[in-house]
């Protein structure tokens, strides 16, 4: 299990306290510039395999609970558990009565669930942000019961890499959020236990009209940059200035182009 009071190392992913705390400030914004994740998680339910009917599901990542809304419309007759590490978040769905039964705390790696109390572990651009990948999936797969599904959506590398590129022609620092590989989810996933249904590689790109835009969308997610390394204070205005001229260079028709490589996971666990 991931230990929060250890020393960040050169390359690792954000540390989750800030994450939930970035997030939780996020909570009222996040829904006004949201397209991309409404985008992901509305293809990620169309992956579910036919003829699911869980009596629990688990909405992991829970955010604002848009996605916990439409399980409870699609599994009527179930009940569902929102978790979410961001406690803005949850108070901010249990405001907007997410159509969960119940709103918990709770860190993907350490599931706050019984062994084999759920049947769908759905979870959507939140997995990404957690440090040991295959912690998630034991978690996950305990708390399923046999039969059990778990559907999830990541980011891995090449994510925001024309931002990344526009910033090393800068200064070289960390200025974007780092990713696994997506051969690393395919090894953890192949590793894992499960059976696996569906895992691929998917590219979205979103066009902008300038990288202010495209920065102030990323703030307002709450998923600006979070990374071990990143520079601290005020970028400089001759930095802010390069970064706009490097970023031209991948304008396009549409605007400037912000790509993310989604990955898209089903996984099933055996039967007992």
């Amino acid at each position: 299990m991931t230990d929060l009071s250890r020393p960040t190392l050169p390359g690792a992913l954000p540390d989750k306290r800030q994450v939930a705390a970035s997030f939780s400030r996020a909570a009222a914004s996040y829904d006004s510039v949201a397209a991309l994740q409404r985008a992901v998680g509305l293809s990620l339910l169309g992956q579910l395999p036919a003829g699911l009917q869980p009596s629990r599901w688990l909405d992991l990542g829970s955010g604002t609970g848009h996605f916990s809304r439409i399980l409870a419309e699609r599994f009527a007759q179930s009940s569902g558990v929102a978790v979410d590490i961001a406690e803005g978040m949850l108070r901010h769905a249990r405001n907007e009565h997410s159509g969960a039964h119940y709103h918990v705390a709770g860190d993907a790696e350490r599931l706050p669930l019984r062994d084999a109390s759920v049947d769908l572990v759905f979870t959507s651009l939140a997995v990404q942000w957690c440090d040991q990948f295959a912690s998630v999936l034991a978690e996950v797969l305990r708390v399923l019961r046999p039969g059990g599904v778990l559907a999830f959506s990541s980011l891995c590398v090449g994510t925001l890499d024309e931002l990344r590129a526009s910033w090393q022609a800068v200064d070289g620092l960390v200025h974007v959020n780092r990713f696994r590989r997506f051969e690393d989810y395919q090894r953890l996933c192949a590793a894992s236990g499960f059976e696996q249904l569906e895992l691929q590689r998917c590219p979205h790109v979103l066009h902008y009209p300038d990288v202010r835009s495209l920065t102030h969308e990323l703030k307002a997610l709450g998923a600006h940059n979070l990374n071990p390394g990143r520079p601290s204070g005020l970028t400089g205005r001759a930095r802010m200035q390069g970064l706009l001229q490097a970023y031209e260079a991948f304008r396009q028709p549409a605007g400037l182009p912000a790509t993310y490589q989604v990955v898209y996971g089903v996984l099933r666990k055996p039967q007992a």
